[in-house]
């Protein structure tokens, strides 16, 4: 299973969702975006936008924004 966070350094929203996949004891790998939304080419490519975070769950063809959808996600299927 392959689990990838694409966050932003710094990004509070995106340290809240390190954390619970820490907690949860989740194998993932982050992938690390530019400041400038401009930029952030491999997000707009996997999920269709440019914020973060952004979870892709490969192991359930799961991609996903928005901090408090992503916590949600890790609680209910992958802790």
């Amino acid at each position: 299973m392959t689990v990838t966070l694409y966050a932003l350094d710094g990004c509070p929203y995106c340290e809240k969702v390190h954390d619970a996949l820490e907690d949860a004891g989740v194998d993932y790998e982050t992938a690390w975006v530019e400041a400038l939304h401009s930029e952030r080419n491999e997000v707009k490519r996997v999920s269709g936008q440019r914020g973060v975070p952004v979870l892709v769950d490969d192991g359930h063809g799961v991609t996903m924004a928005e901090s408090d959808r992503i916590l949600e996600y890790v609680d209910r299927s992958l802790a």
